[in-house]
């Protein structure tokens, strides 16, 4: 199941703690990719993945000064993680990287974690962009995925780490402490599902 909620403000505070608080230098500027990519269930306001706003325009969101709570406190993991190079940017990148949350996820993996999309009509493979993204948000203990419209593929953590985490064995003595770690943090949504 490949939810793309953007968080309700509850995981704000997650976002924080996972990610960074919003840097003061980034602004989304012209980009409206997640007014177009993401689903939006909330109570003041929904829209299915895929489908721009109803408020979108030309100029961008035709609403901004009074725009629903969940457009003014949601922000792409562009706008959090410095080391994600100023190209990263949805619009110019290719790519809109979140932070998703799955209430009833397949895997303990897919929780909380971080969806690199690359958005239709995107060079960020061949460009070498997704390369430098996926090096920018795998390296901390966040699972991330990688999607190309048509494939949901896990890249972090890594194949051998991700399936003993997967499936409760003993992981080899190299591995124990990473596997470990990732069990502890994430077990809460089960391992075995």
């Amino acid at each position: 199941m490949d939810r793309r909620d953007i968080p309700t403000q509850p995981h704000a505070d997650v976002e924080t703690a996972l990610l960074g608080p919003i840097l003061p230098d980034r602004a989304c500027g012209d980009c409206t990719a997640c007014c177009t990519e993401l689903t939006v269930k909330t109570p003041e306001f929904a829209k299915p993945a895929g489908t721009p706003c109803i408020h979108l325009c030309d100029q961008g969101c035709g609403i901004h000064a009074i725009r629903p709570r969940i457009c003014r406190t949601w922000f792409c993991v562009w706008r959090r993680v410095a080391s994600l190079p100023d190209a990263a940017r949805p619009d110019r990148s290719g790519l809109l990287v979140s932070l998703n949350f799955v209430d009833k996820p397949q895997t303990c993996l897919e929780g909380v974690s971080i969806h690199v999309r690359m958005l239709a009509g995107s060079d960020a493979i061949a460009n070498g962009m997704a390369a430098a993204v996926l090096d920018a948000v795998c390296d901390q203990l966040v699972p991330v995925w990688f999607s190309d419209g048509a494939e949901k593929m896990l890249m972090h953590p890594d194949n051998d780490v991700a399936g003993f985490v997967l499936s409760g064995e003993a992981a080899p003595r190299h591995l124990q402490g990473e596997v470990a770690a990732w069990r502890e943090r994430y077990g809460v949504f089960g391992l075995n599902r």
